[in-house]
């Protein structure tokens, strides 16, 4: 598993920030319409939740992509930290432990999986929300700040619902 760095979690936070400053649609539309509006965030909520999930320990291709991709992102903001603001690198900025995904919950990341890589191929309206969402939420998922305390529950979901769905099944 890789771990997140201060860099990773830096560049999360951007995407976090980037995301909802181009959906803020303005207080009064907020105001008249706020379930509307906040629906336009619901595809990178979904997408962050499956990104926090593919960070929890799935291995095989799906979690070498996860690992790759935080590789990736804690490198690009750890450069950004100490070229831009003079920072140091390699700091670890990940939670003291996570819940891990058990059989069953690694398969309901494969089907999300699936419908993610569906979704953003079908649409494109909402496909950049969904790419963000699931970046956004492999570098927060471990993070050691709320972010990363959200994993808990979302595992354990997961984990309920795998066993739900191949309880039902078997």
């Amino acid at each position: 598993m890789t771990y997140v760095t201060l860099g990773g979690v830096t560049v999360g936070i951007c995407i976090l920030v980037a995301t909802l400053v181009q959906w803020w649609p303005g207080s009064k539309t907020l105001r008249n319409d706020p379930l509307r509006q906040a629906g336009g965030l619901l595809p990178f909520l979904m997408a962050w939740t499956y990104g926090v999930l593919v960070t929890l320990g799935v291995g095989g291709l799906i979690g070498w992509f996860a690992d790759t991709t935080l590789w990736i992102t804690n490198w690009l903001g750890d450069v950004a930290l100490i070229w831009g603001v003079g920072g140091q690198s390699g700091q670890r900025s990940s939670g003291a432990g996570y819940i891990p995904l058990t059989q069953t919950g690694g398969g309901i990341v494969l089907i999300l999986t699936v419908a993610v890589i569906v979704a953003v191929k079908k649409s494109s309206r909402y496909g950049r929300g969904l790419k963000m969402g699931a970046w956004c939420g492999i570098c927060l998922g471990t993070s050691a700040g709320v972010a990363g305390l959200a994993a808990v529950p979302i595992a354990q979901a997961a984990n309920w619902l795998g066993d739900t769905v191949y309880g039902a099944v078997a």
